[in-house]
């Protein structure tokens, strides 16, 4: 059996009376790439934060390479948040140094790269780029370190149709062997041909959880199909 990357185990959470997560168990293995799906609310960005150490106050077991979250756990996991966490009055190359210094693991040279490849400018502010060149600088920065897990929360909500492949064969082509990527995203018939294994979310509670593929074959229907039938969007 592969080590275990990530283990959450019967993690839950409260809001004051609201549970946004009820009990919660599952584990990733390296060198997998794991859907985490559900509508608002569903308990995807709590999670989330708990994970990379952003929520402590919770109840249950989340181990990252056997080391809970917290200061050494941040170097394990690269993490993607769904909305812009950088000042926006640096340039492109500021935040690629500012990363540099950062993130030991960070790799300055493919950054560069994947920033020519996406069509990145590197003297704009980040203020100036669009949402979608927002999300692409974004991403280059989370995929160009060497981590353990890289945590994903919406990658391609920002992008139009036409980048998404471009975005998704960055993420594909540029995550460590042996490590693992959870990719949370709504946008599910562009994304769902990459996931190995996914985790459907409700209210807190995982209602669905298991290999893409056997799913699809189990409920003759693709990954997006059965997120439409489960959620009756």
């Amino acid at each position: 059996m592969s080590e275990v990357l990530l283990e959450i185990k019967s993690v839950s959470k409260r809001y004051g009376h609201k549970g946004a997560l009820r009990n919660v168990s599952f584990t990733v293995e390296p060198g997998k790439i794991v859907g985490l799906l559900g509508p608002n609310g569903s308990g995807k960005t709590t999670l989330i934060k708990i994970i990379n150490a952003l929520l402590a106050d919770y109840e249950g077991e989340v181990l990252i390479c056997r080391q809970r979250p917290g200061k050494e756990s941040k170097r394990l996991v690269s993490y993607l948040p769904d909305k812009m966490a950088l000042p926006t009055w640096l340039t492109v190359n500021e935040a690629l140094n500012l990363y540099d210094s950062f993130f030991s693991d960070f790799e300055l040279a493919r950054a560069q790269a994947l920033l020519e490849a996406l069509k990145v400018p590197h003297n704009m502010r980040i203020g100036e780029l669009s949402k979608g060149m927002q999300e692409k600088l974004m991403l280059v920065l989370t995929m160009s370190r060497r981590a353990k897990l890289y945590v994903l929360d919406e990658p391609i909500a920002g992008v139009d149709p036409a980048a998404r492949d471009q975005i998704l064969s960055t993420i594909l082509d540029n995550f460590t062997a042996g490590s693992s990527i959870l990719l949370s995203t709504h946008i599910i018939s562009d994304v769902e041909a990459v996931f190995d294994d996914v985790i459907f979310l409700q209210d807190g509670n995982i209602i669905l959880h298991g290999e893409a593929e056997a799913l699809r074959s189990e409920h003759g229907k693709s990954i997006d199909q059965l997120f439409r039938e489960v959620y009756k969007c």
